[in-house]
């Protein structure tokens, strides 16, 4: 099948277009140029009944100017870079420092914020997004060409690809932001979702839910997900670092080998597999959200309505020997990606 491609919106004057994937199960993926966002996902529950399963809004502004980073692609760096102090070998920059004195997700105008270039793939069912980002952009250095792919198949995958180079020395850790609730349109919340993570290690946060580069065992914590854990156990711990998140997750878990995730629901039967070849996956659960997002045909968000996993390298890695290098030098290629398979039992 062919992406279908509609007119989402327009900024200064400019069209936004969006793409709908589709499979002969009926299941459907719709992504827009402004940031690779995913707005829709129509997933089955175990009746065969199509649900929407992913926070989205109905408008191009609401996108703009309302939403904390709903369904779109993360860079140049995902998540925070300490007081916006950035070293990449010998050399020391300042990017923005967009959220109490930190960087945050690519700074105030980062990949979010973007209309990508965009095109259908021919022999695949899915689409190809491209963004030029010039030399200086939000303090980080060289001229880097990136590019996503998100592709769908007829086993109910969506397989989400990233790419990038640059002239210059850099950093890049890029992230899809896609928050999920497998009730379907958003009927409840997500503490009845069991979730299990291959992750024995987690890293503590500070007070300013950075880092403090202490990898803290999940064994024995409402952080151990290793053989499923419904999320509302640790919504109701008294743990300090639930405390710190907001009361929920906000955290980097560093993934054991085979790198899969499931997230269930067990009054839909909706499962989501999740498996990446990053080392790491961020997990929150939306500790923030409030009344005033209005999310698609009225329903207003809030607190624990969703779960995001965010599939990258660790925050502020450039200020940690310990963690895996974001360094992308020039002349390399950058690779990571993503897939999400939807079943049902």
């Amino acid at each position: 099948m062919i992406a279908a491609k509609t007119e989402f919106g327009t900024i200064d004057g400019r069209t936004v277009y969006a793409y709908t994937l589709k499979n002969s199960k009926g299941m459907e993926v719709t992504a827009v140029e402004y940031g690779c966002a995913i707005t829709k996902i129509l997933a089955p529950d175990r009746n065969g009944k199509l649900e929407n399963v992913v926070l989205g809004c109905d408008s191009l502004e609401d996108y703009r100017n309302k939403v904390p980073y709903f369904g779109a692609v993360v860079g140049r760096v995902a998540g925070r870079i300490r007081s916006g102090d950035l070293p990449v070998g010998a050399e020391a920059f300042k990017v923005t420092a967009n959220q109490e004195g930190h960087h945050l997700h690519g700074g105030e105008s980062g990949f979010t914020h973007k209309i990508w270039g965009s095109r259908p793939l021919e022999d695949q069912n899915g689409v190809e997004f491209t963004y030029h980002s010039p030399d200086g952009e939000e303090g980080f250095p060289g001229n880097l060409e990136v590019k996503v792919t998100y592709i769908l198949s007829e086993e109910n995958e969506l397989t989400l690809s990233y790419s990038g180079e640059s002239d210059q020395d850099t950093v890049l850790n890029m992230t899809n932001h896609t928050y999920f609730n497998l009730s379907g349109n958003v009927k409840e919340d997500i503490g009845e979702h069991e979730l299990t993570v291959p992750s024995a290690h987690y890293l503590e946060l500070d007070s300013d839910s950075l880092p403090t580069g202490n990898k803290r065992r999940t064994e024995g914590t409402v952080f151990d997900f290793r053989k499923g854990r419904k999320l509302g156990e640790g919504f109701r711990s008294e743990d300090e670092q639930i405390a710190i998140a907001g009361g929920g997750y906000d955290h980097p878990f560093l993934l054991d080998e085979g790198r899969e995730m499931v997230l269930y629901h067990e009054k839909s039967g909706r499962l989501l597999h999740a498996e990446t070849d990053q080392p790491s996956v961020i997990l929150y659960s939306s500790n923030a959200m409030g009344e005033d997002i209005v999310l698609q045909e009225g329903i207003k968000a809030r607190k624990h309505c969703a779960v995001c996993l965010e599939t990258q390298h660790p925050p502020d890695a450039v200020h940690h020997e310990g963690f895996p290098s974001v360094l992308l030098k020039k002349g390399e290629t950058y690779h990571a990606y993503a897939k999400w398979k939807f079943t049902s039992k």
